[in-house]
């Protein structure tokens, strides 16, 4: 009985832990809607506020152990460095992405990250690829591109081969970032709080270098707050706990419902308009995350971290 018990544990954990990774990608959701809220400030300021206030959350709540509650954030170097470069870089590309082509393009690129993340989690330790996740993968990309494609406008003639780079720069290293990050499962999440404060340093720096600053009204920094607290915040929390712990293909796959979400915000809100062919994108994705996240009987097999958290 008590071997029944420790296999259906077992068993349960990882779904635990990929439906925590659910958390972040809905609070992703409100990115977009959230960012046309702080119009006017510039990208890397608001990166280093955003992700400021994330660390100061952190801070207040760690604290409230002293400094033993800061224990966890004794790790090797490369598990702050892979932390820093998943998210600051990714960060930067995507802002430079954003510039440099045209805004749904950029976008579709940039999710190719979840079907990377589906391709790459096969190639892990222990973690199994299985034919209704890739289909599901597929067709949440298939449901992206429709929705992109209708926010798109018209550009210019000329290729911006720079943006695109970076786009495809931000999917390759987003997705490498969620599967290393397995490799840390033994680190605890509460990290995270010390990266975020990382992250804003280096917004910070980016900020004064290339960038005017720009004084935020009281609504701009209500937006900056919440996005600090939630998409920002909790969101890389939840993602950390959900990527070393949780199915690294059924988080590719789910992660479409993002932009789905995001387009239905805006909408919602009045910040893009609706259109009778959203349908089709919306069941494309909501299909493939069906598919995606169908039982399996398949065992789930443990993965053994390569850091200690002593």
């Amino acid at each position: 009985m008590t071997d029944s018990n420790q296999v259906s544990h077992a068993n349960k954990a990882p779904h635990s832990a990929t439906a925590v990774g659910v958390i972040a990608i809905f609070l992703w959701s409100s990115l977009a809607l959230l960012t046309t809220l702080t119009e006017g400030i510039p990208p890397f300021e608001l990166l280093a506020l955003g992700f400021g206030a994330a660390f100061a959350a952190s801070l207040v709540i760690l604290g409230r152990r002293g400094i033993a509650g800061f224990s966890s954030w004794r790790q090797p170097w490369a598990v702050w460095a892979t932390g820093f470069v998943g998210i600051f870089v990714y960060h930067a590309l995507y802002f430079f992405a954003l510039k440099a082509a045209p805004a749904a393009e950029a976008s579709l690129i940039n999710y190719l990250w979840p079907l990377l993340l589906v391709l790459l989690s096969a190639f892990s330790a222990g973690e199994k690829l299985h034919k209704r996740q890739l289909l599901g993968a597929l067709l949440g990309l298939a449901g992206t591109a429709l929705i992109m494609q209708q926010r798109a406008t018209n550009a210019g003639t000329a290729m911006p081969i720079a943006g695109y780079l970076a786009a495809f720069g931000c999917a390759l290293i987003w997705s490498t970032y969620s599967v290393i990050n397995r490799r840390f499962s033994e680190v605890p999440s509460s990290i995270i709080g010390g990266i975020c404060g990382l992250v804003a340093v280096a917004g910070l720096a980016c900020h004064l270098a290339f960038e005017t600053t720009v004084q935020p009204d009281f609504s701009q920094w209500t937006a900056i707050v919440v996005l600090g607290l939630g998409p920002v915040g909790l969101a890389f929390f939840a993602w950390d706990h959900a990527t070393k712990h949780g199915s690294l293909a059924t988080l590719g796959a789910l992660s479409y419902l993002a932009p789905l979400i995001s387009t239905l915000l805006l909408i919602t809100m009045g910040r893009s308009h609706a259109s009778p062919i959203l349908i089709v994108p919306a069941l494309l994705i909501i299909a493939g995350a069906v598919i995606a996240t169908s039982r399996s009987t398949a065992k789930v097999p443990i993965i053994r971290s390569i850091v200690s958290n002593e």
